[in-house]
């Protein structure tokens, strides 16, 4: 019976690539490749122009609104209970205060974050996170300018895109529902879930890289440092969720591993492009976002907004990225909007101190391809 379904797939097999070679419509899609690294490396990005095309469609930035009327009266001194945007002009605070809903709630208008009866009133959970995530990204384009951001910043957009709730969150997740209370013994793997890539990696490496704010900066590294064995070494499971992480990453910005690392030697830094110390800055960003501004809200959000597990919405690679290398193909978003760059908390979290593993800064620019 085995000989049998096995001459059975070999023969569905060839007729399958006959099929492919002598009828029409299976053909190869128009190519578009992108080399990123030196002749002989194989570094290179390669997309179907029409996914390449789908994807800049999806990420398309607003345009700004425009510029507020001169004014002197202060958004604090006038409204009553604006605890983020005091110092911003009243004009300045009326016009993101129209961008906003236009970025988070354009179906539900200002209703969806205030008692439109009384403005002051914060008797609606979305107005303490919205005034939350407002601190969050003039975090973002303060404290992460330099390592990770750059000059073209974040706006709510960047997350929403016109959504109330962002498409990209993730929770902790619960794994399989079993009978009898038994607890899997899989290492978390063999789910193909959607955070790895469909892959049989563990399926949750999420929660053990990207929502710990004091996880260790050296727990995704496996490979050794040391020509020869100096300790045990860590087991082969902890590369497989380092390589789930990779994954995650991979799809959320829609390159592959060449993107960051040199084929001919992945773990060296010096033959890294500079997206990696970038990536690298990015990692330490979203625990920080997580650690600081999401997990601390778990009393803000109602139950039916929690996780499985009773957990607070995250943020991911993804969230931000969208599956494009610089979010909403790099539009520079912030410029328009001056008052989202300037902190307003009296202490905002600090980025962690680069290991020594890492460089302290970033490595000369890419090879120019020959």
């Amino acid at each position: 019976m085995k000989t049998i379904s096995v001459l059975a797939g070999v023969v569905a097999a060839a007729l399958l690539t006959v099929a492919m070679l002598v009828t029409s419509g299976w053909v190869r899609p128009p190519l578009e490749t992108l080399q990123n690294g030196y002749r002989g490396t194989a570094m290179a990005q390669v997309h179907t122009r029409k996914g390449v095309a789908e994807t800049r469609e999806a990420n398309v930035a607003p345009a700004a609104a425009d510029p507020a009327e001169p004014g002197d009266e202060l958004a604090g001194k006038t409204y009553e209970n604006v605890q983020v945007l005091k110092d911003v002009t009243v004009n300045e605070f009326n016009r993101l205060m129209v961008s906003m809903t236009e970025w988070v709630s354009p179906q539900q208008g200002c209703t969806y974050c205030h008692n439109t009866e009384n403005m002051a009133d914060d008797s609606l959970y979305q107005k303490k996170v919205a005034r939350r995530m407002l601190q969050m990204t003039q975090h973002i384009n303060s404290t992460w300018k330099e390592k990770h951001v750059g000059g073209t910043g974040v706006t709510c957009f960047t997350c929403h895109r016109g959504q109330p709730v962002p498409a990209n969150i993730w929770f902790t997740d619960p794994g399989p529902t079993r009978p009898g209370g038994f607890i899997a013994r899989n290492n978390g793997q063999n789910l193909a879930a959607p955070s790895v890539g469909l892959s049989s990696l563990p399926y949750d490496t999420l929660t053990a890289y990207l929502a710990d704010k004091d996880v260790d900066n050296n727990a995704i590294r496996v490979n050794a440092t040391t020509a020869l064995p100096t300790t045990k070494g860590k087991p082969i499971q902890d590369a497989e969720k380092t390589y789930g992480l990779m994954i995650h990453m991979s799809e959320a910005l829609g390159v592959n591993c060449t993107y960051c690392h040199n084929t001919r030697a992945i773990s060296n830094w010096s033959q890294s492009t500079p997206q990696r110390t970038t990536a690298w800055h990015g990692i330490r960003m979203v625990r920080d976002l997580n650690g600081n501004y999401l997990e601390p809200l778990l009393s803000t959000f109602p139950p039916n907004r929690l996780g499985a597990l009773g957990d607070v919405p995250k943020v991911n690679c993804t969230t931000c990225h969208n599956g494009e290398s610089k979010p909403l193909n790099g539009a520079h978003l912030v410029e328009a909007y001056p008052e989202l760059t300037k902190p307003t908390e009296t202490v905002s979290a600090a980025p962690p101190a680069v290991p020594t593993e890492a460089p302290a800064s970033p490595p000369a620019p890419a090879p120019t391809p020959q």
